[in-house]
């Protein structure tokens, strides 16, 4: 697949204020995505829903000031802007505590957000947005609205108690990639009753839902794209760590562009590591891009 032009790319689900130790980030997998996906070149859109508080606003004039659409981002009286208290352990990895009942667990479908879905060419989902029934709805009639054509990356994102079996394989029967990590490999295995080693597993995954490519990552390890006829492996790059929040978010938006691009699965890889290494070196999920990144080079 090679797109010509600036792509349009959406990050569906939860925007939210990470509440980590030394203070409040913006955040929410979707939104994060989004961001990176508009510094490599995308027209990067957030589809989600806030609350009309003092937070709502803050997150508001965050989108503007990170130069991200937000059209599509509604604004509910009736429920407060979602949070997320987060630690950090000694490697810098983050643990969550997601609140519930917020506003983006309140989105709500209609002919606009239809339209964004027509015109998508990458939206990147999750597990943790449709925890609610009617976020969950919106989602699914978002992804049924998009094109033939149209990369559906399922970034997973197993979040506390946030997901079960059914809810991975409606997801992944909507999706044409995705992107897990090695600790939520063996965890969906389990839910899906697939046996074997990681890449009995990952074919078995691309079978079974008819996915075009499977991006797992490892963290120090590396990463490996998996397609039904290839597999790209990245080794791990050495960073000091500041905090890994988003880096995985940075990966899925350079695999997303580079696809779209029709660049070979090691460029693809070999970027998207750089980037998600970039970010782990930086505090907060939406750092400044430094030039070099923002272009694929072999």
């Amino acid at each position: 697949m090679r797109r010509e032009g600036q792509p349009v790319i959406v990050g569906l689900g939860e925007v939210l204020w990470d509440l980590l130790p030394r203070g409040k980030q913006f955040g929410g997998a979707p939104a994060n995505f989004a961001y990176h996906a508009n510094t490599l070149g995308a027209k990067g859109y957030v589809v989600s829903c806030v609350g009309a508080d003092a937070l709502g606003d803050e997150i508001l004039k965050r989108l503007d000031a990170l130069g991200l659409r937000r059209d599509y981002v509604a604004v509910d009286a009736a429920h407060a802007t979602g949070t997320v208290s987060v630690t950090l352990d000694a490697a810098g990895c983050p643990t969550y505590v997601i609140h519930e009942n917020v506003a983006w667990d309140f989105l709500r479908p209609g002919p606009a957000l239809l339209s964004l879905a027509a015109a998508a060419d990458a939206v990147c989902f999750g597990s943790l947005a449709q925890r609610s029934a009617v976020s969950r709805a919106t989602i699914r009639d978002f992804l049924a609205a998009t094109g033939p054509d149209c990369l559906r990356i399922f970034d997973i994102n197993l979040r506390q108690r946030y997901f079960d079996a059914d809810t991975i394989a409606a997801s992944l029967s909507r999706a044409t990639v995705l992107k897990l990590n090695d600790e939520e490999l063996p965890v969906v295995a389990e839910l899906l009753s697939i046996a074997g080693g990681e890449e009995e597993i990952l074919g078995e995954l691309c079978l079974r839902f008819n996915l075009r490519l499977i991006a797992l990552t490892k963290g120090a390890g590396g990463a490996m794209l998996f397609t039904p006829g290839r597999c790209s492996v990245q080794p791990g790059l050495p960073v000091e760590v500041a905090d890994a929040v988003g880096a995985g978010d940075a990966f899925t938006a350079a695999l997303a562009m580079g696809m779209l691009a029709g660049l070979d699965l090691d460029v693809i890889g070999a970027h998207a590591n750089r980037l998600a290494r970039y970010v782990c070196s930086q505090h907060g999920a939406t750092p400044p891009m430094p030039p070099e990144l923002l272009r694929f080079s072999a």
